[in-house]
């Protein structure tokens, strides 16, 4: 989803409308209804007010107002007009605890918590961690590209936890941002995932691109003209029988990489609620295995995934600097039990 501001356009009845939302449909669309087709693209909305969008003519494809029965093609530019101009999303500083784990003149380091969402944007408009940085820092720097997120440089998702870095300075955010792009800093997550390995490690590649049939979550595509490459390493650090947990090494940074790439390799993320890991994926059909894992997914209700260490070249002392983390508590919980449960449990003996 995209917000585009100061684009308007002349209805037939001269209104001024503006352009909320744009969508160009990939490639591999398969015909789809326009009201099923942006529901899964579109927070908060519903399929009765999508077509009630449709009616008034403020859906439009490829210039031209359409019903809702309209079944979208591959290619279709869509964009959803709309009376009054898109909301500006302004940001506000917040008195937001902020975990430092390093702090000078130049950068930031900080240890993000479970369910911060690291900027503001469409439905999440306060309690970000950006309003937050900007309550307890001013002036701080952005890129032309980040734009309303000042002093990032990367982000976490909502659930996942762990070190980020932050500029304080444009010359910082510059360099960072080169070391991000070239791939010269260093990150490796630490996750509990779904299954036992046969192999210690290995390396998973494939293109990420958004799904066709949801637009929220990510997908490993094989054509080597769809979506972005990437490619994580991982090693496995502790089995636990029907759970594993893993080092993930990124070679490249792209949105929900490691959720995407372990699901891809049968390897789904312990509570990754997108990607299918809040439920039981291993395991027995008995009564008590499926209450321990219902009470490790309530202490852990998030993807089981923490940014555990980062690495990178300071902006000024070009001295290379590394941090360490200790994973949080609701994922330590979750493995103290399933450590127990693998060492009494006779199937693992």
């Amino acid at each position: 989803m995209s917000e585009v501001e100061d684009i308007s356009e002349e209805s037939d009845q001269s209104e001024e409308l503006f352009e909320h939302h744009n969508f160009k449909v990939d490639p591999g669309q398969e015909l789809l209804r326009i009201d099923k087709f942006l529901m899964d693209r579109i927070a908060n909305t519903s399929r009765s007010k999508i077509q009630i969008a449709a009616k008034e003519g403020n859906i439009r494809v490829n210039g031209q107002s359409i019903k809702a029965n309209y079944k979208v093609k591959p290619n279709d530019e869509i964009s959803i007009v709309l009376p009054y101009p898109v909301r500006e999303t302004e940001l506000l500083p917040e008195d937001i605890p902020l975990d430092i784990v390093y702090e000078d003149d130049v950068v930031l380091v900080i240890n993000k918590p479970a369910d911060m969402v690291v900027h503001p944007g469409h439905g999440n408009y306060t309690g970000t961690l950006v309003n937050g940085l900007i309550h307890h820092f001013d002036n701080l720097p952005q890129r032309d590209d980040y734009a309303g997120r000042p002093g990032l440089v990367h982000r976490l998702d909502k659930g996942t936890t762990g070190l980020m870095v932050v500029a304080k300075t444009e010359q910082a955010l510059a360099h960072l941002s080169k070391q991000f792009f070239d791939r010269t800093s260093e990150r490796t997550y630490h996750a509990i995932v779904w299954g036992d390995f046969e192999e210690s490690e290995g390396t998973v590649e494939g293109n990420l691109a958004r799904s066709l049939k949801n637009r929220k979550i990510m997908q490993v595509f094989d054509e080597p003209d769809v979506g972005k490459h990437a490619v994580t390493h991982y090693r496995v650090l502790r089995s636990l029988g029907y759970v594993s947990l893993v080092e993930c090494k990124l070679e490249t940074g792209r949105t929900h990489q490691i959720r995407v790439h372990m699901k891809h390799i049968n390897h789904t993320l312990f509570g990754d609620p997108e990607y299918g890991g809040d439920k039981i994926l291993k395991g027995t059909t008995f009564t008590k295995y499926k209450q321990f894992v219902n009470n490790c997914l309530t202490l852990c209700p998030r993807q089981a995934l923490h940014a555990k260490t980062l690495g990178f070249t300071h902006p000024e002392t070009g001295e290379f600097m590394q941090f360490d983390s200790e994973l949080p508590d609701d994922m330590q919980q979750v493995l103290e039990k399933w450590e127990v449960y693998a060492n009494n449990s006779a199937q693992f003996q």
